[in-house]
């Protein structure tokens, strides 16, 4: 399952709700440049890394996908997927929308959720409040949010996040009908 959508659009909000649900899946942990927000820790919900380390991960094949959003680099090591997928585990990841379309690429069985805001006014405000970006990077993020809006008939699904908890629920009802296919999707890395 990859779960994307516009910065702001509150992806970590929803996937904490999701994970309030208890279902058996192992969690993606995304590697990052970028430095911690209030309240970030080492592996939650990053792992914080040095550009010098990002760059040699990507050099080696590590990550399974990865991309440069405002300024700072992103990426999934490929391993701890693989090796939960290759377990039996279902894995969730999160990633913004270039990541999306690379799994897409790399892995066209994978599951793809759109998270979205319910309005473009309610998405802003959400970065408004979030107080990390002002003046020209919230345009930016607002800008590319929009463009981003437009990739969607990449993905498989989309669930509005209106409020958390039905956003989670609403994931909750898109595992199920996936474990309910005839022909079940099958990943492999």
């Amino acid at each position: 399952m990859v779960l994307s959508g516009p910065s702001g659009v509150g992806k970590d909000a929803v996937l904490a709700g999701f994970k309030r649900l208890e279902r058996p899946f192992r969690y993606a942990v995304t590697a990052t440049t970028r430095s911690p927000r209030r309240g970030e820790k080492e592996g939650a919900p990053y792992h914080f890394v040095f550009l010098e380390r990002f760059a040699e991960m990507r050099e080696k094949g590590e990550l399974l996908e990865w991309a440069e959003v405002y300024g700072n680099f992103y990426g999934v090591p490929r391993q701890q997927v693989k090796e939960a997928l290759e377990a039996g585990w279902d894995v969730m990841v999160k990633v913004d929308v270039q990541g999306a379309a690379s799994i897409r690429r790399m892995a066209p069985q994978a599951v793809l959720i759109f998270v979205a805001p319910p309005t473009t006014e309610e998405l802003e405000a959400r970065l408004r409040r979030r107080r990390s970006e002002t003046g020209t990077d919230l345009r930016r993020r607002l800008e590319t949010a929009e463009q981003e809006m437009q990739q969607l008939p990449l993905f498989d699904y989309v669930v509005v996040n209106d409020e958390i908890e039905q956003a989670a629920a609403a994931i909750d009802a898109i595992v199920t009908a996936e474990k309910c296919r005839v022909n079940p999707r099958v990943v492999r890395l």
